[in-house]
């Protein structure tokens, strides 16, 4: 199991919290981190905004990523969320297994 954490960030906190939530409820991640009053400046529709967001980080298994990226762009109200997913390198091998631990592995293809 390859862990990884998944960056989104999302119009408000409770945006955020409500996707962490699913998240962690649907198994797809073992934890969500809420961090409120992130400042985002960035291009979109040919203008830059500024504005303040929240921040989701969820932990979770490599394998669930494409899951996880389906149901956050099922839940966020953006239009193109920001969802990625990066690599951890190393850590605390006793979290790292929990990790594991507490979300669903995916279901394997169906034989043909």
């Amino acid at each position: 199991m390859t862990a990884v954490l998944v960056y989104v960030t999302a119009g408000s906190a409770d945006e955020a919290a409500t996707i962490g939530r699913a998240l962690v409820e649907g198994r797809l991640a073992a934890c969500a981190n809420v961090v409120d009053g992130v400042r985002s400046i960035y291009r979109w529709q040919d203008a830059i905004q500024d504005d303040t967001e929240a921040l989701l980080i969820a932990k979770t298994r490599e394998a669930l990523v494409a899951d996880v990226v389906a149901r956050v762009k099922e839940l966020h109200s953006y239009d193109c969320p920001c969802v990625v997913a990066l690599p951890i390198v190393d850590g605390n091998r006793d979290f790292l297994n929990w990790i594991g631990s507490e979300t669903t592995p995916p279901e394997p293809p169906p034989e043909p």
